[in-house]
């Protein structure tokens, strides 16, 4: 068996890094130029929308660009894309629009960037592969995060122009994969049968078991965790007595160095048999989240907030895995993630509305924590009931 760290490896950990480096920066290089521009504030969180809208709009159509060619080929060219989007803001461009292109961007290089861990890694290096992935974007998502803030404070122009270079030096990583065959060359290109095609893979994956499991809890995961980003915005003042707008960042941080330790530990603990194994972690996010909501002290705090990104990493990276080689086997890994996107980002949206929903309707901050993290907990026991019925009816073990 190859090593894990190969060279094809080794560039689609580099590219990932600075692809979501560039991501995460040039969101806020973006907000902090829309703020100088004078746009209303309201439409700020419209810049992530359109990012996001993208994701659902696309997912019919790129897990079969992402398997018809060479997927390092394909990141390649979603990395343009997003290079593109970020040099059209840097020369004045309308930056709603060089947003919303970086996001179609991102949207092609995701069943991509994950699509190829199943090509060019064996076995239950897969597990590891997605650990070192989801490693590496956390500390995109850290680094890039700051960088954009501090070096939009300096000079906007300086701040977009270090997401252009982040976006040149991923595309150039890109160009040191080898060259793979396409999963699934010589699918038709009509947009109807496109569409028809990734609807019936989605059916296929959700009549699977193992892979239903794995939409569903990751779709769970990534709408808890946008919502718990906002939550923190009005749970610092309220439990912490504490106004400025660096602490809510820090904490936010703290969860994603959670995430890197929680993934490095399903790294060694979880192969694909033994997956489930992941779920009591997902229970226990729900009920770290009640505690984390009661707390009045800064540095529990803190700590709550790594063990909860510890559970998340080691929830999510496993199931990311599986549903990795289910589609693999089924309908290609680049349509299996492409679902998966459409789950995630459907979920964000749902959990998004529900949570401006009930802070409209005048519900305390607390009672809101406390619940998001009670009903998170139920659904995952609701999910680990219903798989190990499913199995047990199958005969699976």
């Amino acid at each position: 068996m190859p090593p894990l760290l190969s060279r094809s490896m080794n560039a689609v950990i580099v590219a990932q890094f600075f692809s979501a480096f560039g991501d995460n920066a040039l969101l806020f290089a973006t907000l902090a130029l829309i703020k100088s521009l004078l746009y209303p504030e309201w439409s700020q969180p419209v810049l992530q929308m359109g990012f996001v809208a993208a994701y659902i709009v696309l997912a019919p159509f790129v897990g079969q660009v992402a398997d018809s060619f060479a997927k390092g080929r394909v990141m390649m060219f979603a990395n343009a894309l997003k290079l593109l989007g970020a040099l059209s803001i840097c020369v004045g461009g309308n930056p709603f629009l060089g947003y919303a292109l970086v996001g179609v961007g991102a949207a092609a290089y995701s069943p991509a960037k994950y699509g190829i861990l199943g090509e060019i890694t064996h076995g239950d290096q897969l597990v590891k592969a997605n650990g070192l992935m989801e490693a590496s974007t956390i500390a995109a998502i850290l680094i890039g995060s700051v960088a954009g803030g501090v070096l939009a404070d300096w000079n906007l122009y300086l701040a977009l122009g270090a997401c252009a270079l982040a976006y040149g030096i991923a595309l150039a990583a890109n160009l040191m994969i080898p060259r793979l065959k396409a999963a699934r060359p010589g699918t038709s290109w009509h947009p109807k049968r496109m569409a028809q095609g990734f609807f019936s893979a989605a059916i296929t994956l959700w009549r699977d078991g193992d892979a239903r499991l794995s939409l569903i809890g990751t779709s769970l995961f990534w709408g808890a965790g946008v919502t718990l980003r906002f939550l923190l915005v009005l749970w610092v003042p309220l439990a912490l007595g504490i106004t400025d707008n660096a602490t809510p960042t820090l904490l936010n941080a703290m969860v994603a160095v959670g995430i890197v330790l929680g993934a490095a530990l399903a790294a060694k603990l979880i192969t694909l048999n033994t997956v489930r194994r992941c779920l009591p972690a997902g229970v226990l996010i729900g009920v770290a989240v009640v505690f984390f909501t009661l707390q009045t002290n800064l540095i529990g705090a803190y700590g709550l907030l790594v063990i909860i990104g510890a559970l998340g990493g080691f929830f999510i990276v496993p199931l990311n895995a599986l549903l990795q080689e289910r589609g693999r086997i089924s309908v290609g890994a680049g349509n299996a993630i492409a679902v998966q996107n459409l789950g995630e980002n459907t979920a964000m949206l749902l959990m998004l509305g529900l949570y401006s929903l009930v802070v409209k309707l005048g519900v305390p901050v607390l009672g809101i924590g406390v619940g998001f993290g009670v009903l998170f907990a139920l659904s995952i026991v609701v999910l680990w009931v219903a798989t190990a019925r499913a199995r047990h009816s199958t005969g699976g073990a």
